[in-house]
């Protein structure tokens, strides 16, 4: 894997993938992060694949300025906690405070994003245990461990040995969403799969789930502009 630059106003760094089972070049801009894919298939030269992107770059500029910009985590910017905007200010203090509309984040302005990353992971890891221990009991079947990661592909998952997976930016979104994604996981401990009996399964758990899904896929990659 390499990378190559489209140059222009603005420059647009492109990773360079060559892959054996592709049969055509292939452009991809990731909606999470912006990260932009040009897929080579065995054989094709590298000034082949730079000829196709110059065909496509008015489509991936456009692509690219309909993304929402991309946060950096600092002082004035604001982040969403449990679905509540909040703006970030630097404070004293010993741990990170919580308003109705800000984010107070003692220390030094070089560790306020790992300090600032460390509580977000540490209260949706409360929040989630919470939400697994409830459909868990509610279901009568026990899982194993629960993993917080932050995936790009997926909010969470559930392996054959009752292991459950969550993405830690879940408590950005609104508490219904992780509650959501939550009964979603711990369902799979009876259903393994999505057929309608795994999704009976969410009802009885979680209630009406649609409109929570429909949340994630619409404002989902959002979660995923803040960068720490």
């Amino acid at each position: 894997m390499g990378q190559i630059r489209l140059t222009g106003n603005p420059p647009i760094e492109v990773i360079l993938r060559r892959s054996a089972r592709a049969r055509r070049l292939s452009l991809r801009m990731s909606q999470l992060d912006g990260r932009v894919t040009l897929t080579l298939p065995r054989g094709v030269a590298e000034a082949e694949g730079l000829a196709f992107l110059r065909e496509k770059e008015g489509w991936l500029r456009s692509h690219l300025e309909r993304r929402d910009a991309d946060v950096e985590i600092a002082p004035g910017a604001w982040l969403p906690v449990e679905g509540v905007p909040r703006e970030i200010l630097a404070s004293t203090g010993r741990s990170v405070r919580l308003e109705p509309e800000a984010l107070r984040v003692p220390g030094e302005a070089a560790r306020m994003q790992a300090r600032l990353k460390g509580w977000l992971r540490a209260r949706a890891r409360d929040r989630l245990v919470a939400a697994s221990d409830r459909y868990a009991e509610a279901l009568g079947r026990p899982y194993t461990r629960i993993t917080l990661r932050d995936t790009r592909s997926r909010w969470g998952s559930c392996t054959q040995d009752g292991g459950l997976m969550y993405s830690w930016r879940l408590i950005l979104a609104p508490p219904e969403i992780l509650d959501y994604v939550a009964a979603h996981e711990v369902a799979h401990l009876a259903e393994m799969n999505h057929s309608p009996a795994f999704w009976a399964v969410v009802e009885r758990l979680y209630g009406d789930w649609k409109g929570s899904r429909t949340w994630l896929r619409r404002n989902g990659a959002g979660l995923h502009r803040f960068r720490f």
